[in-house]
């Protein structure tokens, strides 16, 4: 399992910046246009816990469906989308948002896992790390943009990897090891 993690603080009140991620429509506009991203669910769309939205993108050419549920919905501070069918094994996204002194802090964090064992994980290494990397990265600069007129600041996205560790003699529950995965940009 692998955790993309990526932070911003955009100098607008958490009300104004929720405001983007309550219509869906605007994931198209902050999602690189080479995906090919399209909503497909019927209007309207309203976002709230329990909300269904389905997706067509286009992933090196290939044609991808992905449906996500909207499994917690605390406006203006949080929500969570998770994949409930698509190419991922599993994919939870949490969005959250906190006041601070220079205005909203939001993070994106994503745990997630590809299907195919050892050859997804070399797929990751080689290829998906890369590609989530520039899909937030996009992200971040489209929020930055639509929200503050390119006046945030934000932290580049960064994928941990999370691994089961065997839990030591006389202990039930095994713990977590992450390290950081190094790759480099690409498209």
């Amino acid at each position: 399992m692998y955790v993309l993690r990526c932070q911003l603080i955009a100098p607008v009140s958490i009300r104004d910046a929720f405001a983007l991620f309550e219509d869906p429509r605007n994931l198209v506009r902050i999602t690189p246009p080479w995906l090919g991203l399209r909503i497909t669910t019927p209007e309207p769309l309203v976002m709230k816990a329990g909300a269904e939205i389905e997706y067509q993108l286009r992933w090196r050419g290939l044609p991808l469906g992905w449906k996500s549920l909207i499994t917690e919905y605390e406006p203006p501070f949080y929500f969570t989308d998770e994949q409930i069918s698509g190419p991922c094994r599993f994919w939870r996204h949490h969005h959250s948002l906190h006041p601070t002194p220079e205005g909203a802090l939001i993070t994106d964090e994503v745990q997630y896992a590809l299907p195919l064992g050892w050859l997804g994980r070399l797929v990751h290494k080689f290829v998906v790390a890369d590609q989530l990397k520039i899909i937030f990265r996009y992200r971040q600069e489209q929020m930055n943009e639509i929200l503050c007129a390119g006046r945030a600041r934000w932290t580049e996205p960064a994928i941990t990897e999370i691994r089961p560790q065997s839990p030591p003699s006389g202990t039930a529950n095994p713990g977590t090891r992450t390290h950081e995965v190094s790759s480099s940009p690409r498209r």
